[in-house]
Formats: structure tokens, sequence, C-alpha cells
């Protein structure tokens, strides 16, 4: 028997599927099949893969007795890396003949989310199409399909497991599906949970939030994680993010299901990320993702602990992506968010404090990302201003914030804000879009210009995507820094490049070394000091044939240094030493080098 899954990218607030990420309960259905039976073939697609090939799914699916669609998107929002399934490709998959189809997700719980500021397509427009629309745990699901002869009646759609028992196995018997992403062997990272729900469950939550609908929290074990850490890293993933959770701080917290905002277990904390890193020695990246500012805010000794260690066993470039959603006090009330706007001011403040020292990639160890959503009850004019100076206040006290992601909600069935609408959303739309330009032009800038100063050297880029005569490339990692080169550079490759000049949420650089015989014009002037006269004369010179002809063609006292390939005597390659950032130093603890092994 055959079984195909179809991976059509998820994102959502404690879980993020598209890639390069690969996320955890994609490769937990692979897992189940497995467990049932080792012999069962199981092809994955993605879905721009099928996009791409047609034909190759409908090939595949004439031996296939099952075929499952994983997908979801709860939180929209831009992406290079795929394009998530649409809903018309949805029905179209729906209609195939054959297999039994199963559907699983967020889509299948939540409902098809579109752009923000929408309602969601409800679940039930999807049960004529598929044979089971899950609410549940759908790798759960597929288990007992698959021990009940792909009867129908032996899986009931919405059962949801009780406990890790058997997510742990399915982890490590799904991990080798990875081989089968597009991004293997490339830049492909796992997306690795920790536990179930938010330890706000107790309260309800935030009234726009899904996470806390999947209900009490459970924790997966230090153990269980480290052994699908290790299985990942056998099939070959050397990227990893710790994302599957609504608080990585609140990991094995006490007295959680007691209070909103438990006491974050550092010693759990520091088991878990120093088993990590010896369970996977050839480790590149280890980033996390998201934290609750309030349990920074009220434990801040403990959370100043957890801080230290992720800048100690993890690697530059990760984030703390926060939700603080508005800085309106009365819009916090309303609808029982984490923090007032003091209170997540120090808790930012704390996390830059301590995360911002740079490491062998050029970037910070860890920096608070934050998250605001417009259209939530109590919205007024006033909400949008009380944004914007919290955000003047960070640019001010030189607080430093990796990114801003700013979002109107979309609104699903069974969260509180279902009966509101979004009827704040269109009424406010005209603020909506001045407070965001306001933070793309006037913060984002000036923000990137603090964290990534002209003359920074970023190493371990991946060449993703062309885009003009120009190349877009990124960091694998937790919201990483969009780099545009302005040249057409290979795709799929690794490389170095140093930062020119900043754009509102990304960054101009030129790949490593800087040539001058080699090097294009439109690049060459996106060099600070070279002007139209002085790319003139090196494009007359070239080819430049000594490199101490490099100072009669640059301007008297320029600080760059550049290489001229086929030159007499190389020049150095980059910036003047002092400023290429450190070295990669060995870890206190001797497990291989703080900050990974990465190919800079």
């Amino acid at each position: 028997m055959d079984v195909v899954i179809i991976d059509g990218y998820v994102d959502e607030p404690s879980g993020f599927g598209v890639p390069p990420y690969v996320d955890a309960p994609i490769r937990y259905i692979a897992g189940a099949v497995k467990t049932h039976d080792r012999s069962v073939n199981v092809t994955y697609f993605t879905i721009d893969t099928v996009r791409s090939n047609w034909g190759q799914l409908i090939d595949r699916l004439r031996n296939a007795r099952l075929m499952v669609i994983y997908a979801g998107i709860t939180t929209p929002g831009k992406y290079l890396g795929g394009a998530p399934i649409t809903i018309g490709e949805l029905e179209e998959l729906g209609r195939i003949e054959g297999p039994v189809k199963v559907l699983g997700g967020p889509v299948a719980k939540f409902g098809y989310g579109g752009e923000g500021g929408t309602r969601a397509v409800p679940p039930s427009r999807f049960k004529a199409l598929f044979d089971l629309v899950v609410s549940g745990d759908v790798d759960l699901v597929v288990y007992e399909l698959l021990r009940g002869g792909l009867s129908i009646s032996r899986a009931p759609p919405y059962i949801t497991h009780s406990d890790y028992r058997l997510v742990d196995m399915f982890a490590v018997r799904g991990a080798e599906i990875v081989v089968q992403h597009p991004n293997h062997g490339g830049n492909l990272i796992a997306e690795v949970e920790t536990y179930k729900s938010c330890t706000r469950w107790i309260s309800g939550g935030c009234s726009f939030c899904t996470t806390v609908r999947y209900g009490p929290v459970v924790f997966r074990s230090e153990e269980a994680i480290v052994r699908e850490v290790e299985a990942l890293h056998a099939a070959g993933v050397r990227h990893f993010r710790l994302g599957r959770q609504a608080d990585f701080y609140a990991y094995m917290a006490r007295d959680t299901g007691k209070v909103d905002h438990p006491r974050p277990n550092v010693d759990s904390i520091s088991r878990l990320l120093h088993g990590i890193r010896r369970a996977a020695p050839h480790l590149e990246t280890l980033h996390i993702d998201n934290v609750n500012p309030a349990t920074v805010y009220l434990w801040q000794a403990e959370s100043a602990e957890v801080t230290k260690l992720l800048v100690e066993y993890g690697t530059p470039g990760n984030v703390a992506a926060m939700g603080i959603e508005t800085a309106d006090p009365r819009v916090v009330k309303l609808n029982n968010l984490k923090v007032m706007p003091e209170e997540a001011y120090i808790a930012v403040r704390l996390i830059s404090d301590i995360g911002r020292a740079r490491g062998w990639n050029g970037m910070p160890y860890l920096l608070p990302g934050i998250n605001f959503v417009a259209g939530l009850p109590g919205e007024t004019k006033e909400t949008f201003r009380l944004n914007v100076e919290f955000l003047d206040r960070l640019l001010r006290d030189d607080v430093w914030v990796r990114r801003v992601n700013i979002r109107q909600v979309l609104v699903f069935p069974n969260t509180p804000l279902w009966r509101f609408g979004t009827k704040n959303v269109r009424r406010h739309k005209r603020y909506f879009r001045a407070f965001k330009r306001h933070v793309r032009e006037r913060f984002d800038r000036a923000m990137l210009a603090r964290v990534l100063p002209r003359g920074t050297v970023l190493r371990a880029l991946y060449t993703e995507q062309h885009y003009g005569e120009g190349t877009y490339a990124r960091q694998p990692g937790s919201y990483p820094i969009l780099v545009y080169m302005p040249m057409r550079v290979p795709l799929g490759r690794w490389l170095d490049a140093v930062v020119v000049d900043h754009g509102m949420r990304s960054v101009v650089a030129l790949p490593l070394p800087i040539d001058l015989n080699t090097t294009p014009k439109r690049a060459l002037g996106a060099v600070p000091g070279i002007g139209p006269g002085t790319v003139a004369r090196i494009m007359a010179s070239r080819p430049i044939s000594d490199v101490r002809s490099v100072g009669d063609v640059l301007p008297k006292g320029f600080k760059w240094a550049f290489t001229v390939r086929g030159a007499a005597r190389a020049g150095d390659a980059g910036l003047l030493p002092g400023h290429l950032g450190e070295s990669r130093p060995k870890d206190s603890r001797g497990i291989l080098f703080r900050g990974g092994q990465g190919r800079g």
C-alpha cells in the first residue's frame, strides 16, 4: 500500500511550515504510517512541487490508497520560500477519485484563512470533498484509519492525543520523510514541538488566538525532544527551531495549569538545550519562536537566565517573537491580552540587553521581535498613536528589535472574536495603513541601521530567489533578515556578504570578496563612497592587473578593501580588520562551537 502526503504549508501562532521550514505534524503523519507498517511506501509532496508537476502526483496516486493533506494559515504573512495552498487547489485535490482523502491541520480545525481582516471559510466547506476533515490530531486519525483497514468509522475525526506517548514514537519514525523535501541538503529547517497549547488556557487566552483552543498544556519530555532532534540530524537536518509552543520560556514551567504566567523552569530548559547540542554534533542553527512578554516581565531573574542559555547554546540570528499586539491599555483589557505597555517595554529591553552581542555570522545572538495586531475590539485612532509612541521609545532608548510584524486580525470560529467580526478592521483601515507606513519608513530602517550597520559581514547566506537583476538570500533561522544583492548570483549557493545599505525590512549587501574586475557595474555603485565617476574609472581600467593599481581608481582615503582576481598580489576581501565580527569561540562546556558550525 502507498500513502501520499501533501504539505499545503502551515502558519499559525505556534507553528510554521512554509519552506524552508518543514513542520512537525507533517513528520508525525509519516511516522504514524511507518509505526503501523514500516513497509508502506510514503511519498511526500509540497504544494509547490505539485504545482510544478501535477502529473507526477497523479502518477503516484494510481497506487496510493490514502492521501493526506495538511495545511492551514491562521497568521497570514508574506513568504519567500513557498506559496501556501489556495482554496481552489484544496477543492481540486478534494475532487480526485481513488484514494481515501484526509484533510488535516488548522484548515480542518479552524477553517481556511485568507487575508488579514477577514473571516475564515469554515471547515464545513470541505466536508463534501474529503472522506475525513480532521478537527483533532491528524496523525492519530491516520494511525487509527490504517489500523482499521481504512474504514472511516474506525477513525473519528475529532480524536486527539491525551499525551505524547505515540507522538514521540511518530516523531522519530517519521523523521526520514525530510529527505524528500525540496530544501533537504540546503537550508531546510525543522520545526520541533515542545508542548501543546498555551499556558493561558485557564483564562481563555487572547480573544483572537487559535493556539489556546488546543486545550490544556501538555509538555513533551526533554528526552523525547532530544531523540527527535537526533533522528532528524541523522537524516541530514542541520537547522532547527524549537518553535511549536506559545512561549518557549514557559517550557516545563512550574504551576502550569494553575496560573496564566507560570514561573520558568530554568533547569529543564538548560537540560533540553544541552541535550540537543549533544544529540546534533553538526548542528548549524538552533533557534526558538514565541516568548510571552508577560513571562519575561513577571519573572525577570529567571527569564534573564533563560536568555543567557539561549545565547550560550543557541546560534546567532535568533529571534524571540513577542506578541505585544497593542500599546493601548484599553485594548489589552478588552481582549485579555498579555501585557500592559510598560510591562512590554521592560520585557523587550531585558532580552535586547542580554542578547544583542554579535555572533560569528554577523547577527546578534538573540533579539526580540514584536507583533502588533490591528482590528481588535476597543481599538480607536488613539491606539495607533500609542503604538507609534511605544516604538519611538525603543529607538530613543537604543533598545534593539529584530523585526516588527503588523497584521490585521483574522477571525476564526470558536474564538471570542468570532461574534465581533471584522468591523474594526474596516472602520480603521486608513489608520492601519498610516501606522504600517510609519513603522516601515521611520522605525524599521532606523532600527536596521543599528542592528546591521553598513560594513557588517553576514556569513552563511543561502541564495533563494532571483528578482530582476538581483538575488535574494537569507541565513537559515527564525525570521531571518532578507538580503538583496544587486547582481545575479546562482541559486542554492552559500556565501558571505557585506551590508552596504538598508531598506525598510531588508538590507542591501554585496557578496564577498568584492572583486573590482568581475563585480557588475550596478553592484559597484552600491558601495558607500563610490559615485558614478569612480565606477566609470573602474570600468574603464578593467582588467586591473596589479593590486597596487587599485588606489588609482578609488577615492583618496577610501576605507573599503577589495580583491582583484588575477592580480599580481591579491588584496584582502571584505572590510578592513576589526569590522569582520567575532570568530567562533570554543564553547565553555566543550560542545563544538558556541553559535554552531556555520559555513562562513
